[in-house]
């Protein structure tokens, strides 16, 4: 059975793996900027855990006051805003032997419900072209091409309204 909740110090080499399996070197956090999240925006790093504790994925993001994601989010970790109407998404990632599995979708679901809980209006998130029909699927919607030059990537901007 898979438990939700906010992602540990303890687990960050696992959370790394994991990163760096479903992300290119250039596009995975750094082991710096992941203990920051964990430090800084636990409310909103969500992991799923197996029965002993063992990460099998995560979201994390931090709230915004932007609708869209800039580079500079996945530099610096911030402190969620009360006030702020928008949740990010810069990270979902599972591991290898879980993907298909529905869990995906399952950390989105669990982030959009803590996204209502603080009064977010929506959720925002740049992704690449081919994961796009993935985040249809999940209620998510196109929204353009994003301002970002992460990883040197064409990023594409999606949210969903909550």
């Amino acid at each position: 059975m898979i438990k939700f909740g906010p992602a540990q110090e303890k687990d960050l080499s696992v959370i790394m793996e994991i990163e760096n399996s479903g992300f290119s070197n250039d596009e995975a956090a750094t082991k710096d900027s992941m203990l920051g999240r964990i430090k800084t925006i636990s409310d909103t790093f969500i992991v799923a855990y197996d029965e002993q504790r063992q990460p099998l994925g995560y979201v994390v993001g931090s709230a915004s006051h932007e609708r869209y994601i800039s580079d500079e989010l996945f530099e610096k970790t911030v402190p969620n805003s009360q006030a702020a109407k928008y949740q990010t998404i810069l990270s979902l990632a599972v591991a290898p032997d879980k993907r298909g599995s529905g869990l995906a979708g399952q950390l989105l679901e669990q982030l959009a419900v803590v996204a209502r809980k603080q009064r977010r209006q929506l959720i925002t998130l740049t992704c690449l072209k081919r994961l796009i029909p993935f985040y249809e699927k999940h209620s998510y919607q196109v929204d353009g091409i994003s301002d970002s030059q992460h990883a040197g990537e064409i990023w594409y901007n999606m949210t969903r309204i909550l």
